[in-house]
């Protein structure tokens, strides 16, 4: 049961957090998104909730491997001081389907490139620290079709291969269930499940 590329990091939970330097106050919030529009949506509320803002400066990163898409903005900010910093703490930890946006209100001081710079870095840093981060696994539906007197053979299988059983149900009195089980694990699984029922399990298509 080998890891095959089908692991990642991303954030356990939403976040915010604030840092005064200066007189200017930067909000630091942390998102996990599964998808480009997701978090374009949650970039807008934020726009939207805080207009009074000076700056609502982001980064985001979504999926895996060559699917990978990003994208980071200084919204205003002079260039390379805001939206790179931001996106460099997401690829710093390997993180993805995360969104971080540091919004700021100008407090009358001007704090210079080098100082925008480390107050969006450590404005994400810490979202990111307050969110926690967690290992998750890339996952596909099975639906197996099970005789009675190896039902339980089966289900054990499922928790033993680190599955979670979706739905039980039943297609011409052969009772079946819908397991989800981790993508690098499915070729051993299915063999297993095969050779513990003597070629008897079937598997199908989820609708």
């Amino acid at each position: 049961m080998d890891n095959i590329d089908d692991n990642y990091f991303t954030i356990k939970t939403t976040s915010e957090i604030e840092i005064k330097i200066k007189g200017s106050k930067f909000f630091g919030r942390a998102f996990p998104c599964k998808s480009e529009a997701e978090a374009e949506s949650a970039l807008t509320l934020i726009r939207k909730k805080y207009f009074d803002a000076t700056h609502h400066c982001f980064a985001y990163r979504i999926g895996l491997g060559p699917e990978t898409k990003f994208r980071y903005s200084d919204a205003g900010e002079p260039s390379g001081t805001a939206g790179k910093p931001i996106y460099d703490q997401i690829l710093g930890q390997n993180l993805t389907n995360v969104l971080v946006v540091v919004t700021r209100y100008f407090g009358g001081t001007k704090l210079g490139t080098g100082g925008l710079t480390h107050a969006y870095s450590d404005s994400a840093a810490e979202s990111i620290n307050r969110a926690g981060i967690i290992e998750q696994f890339l996952t596909e539906q099975l639906l197996l079709f099970v005789e009675f007197h190896d039902y339980n053979i089966v289900e054990r299988l499922i928790h033993k291969f680190q599955g979670k059983i979706v739905a039980r149900g039943a297609a011409e009195q052969i009772p079946s269930i819908t397991a989800e089980i981790r993508c690098s694990f499915i070729p051993e699984f299915k063999s297993r499940a095969t050779e513990s029922t003597s070629g008897r399990v079937r598997f199908g298509n989820v609708d």
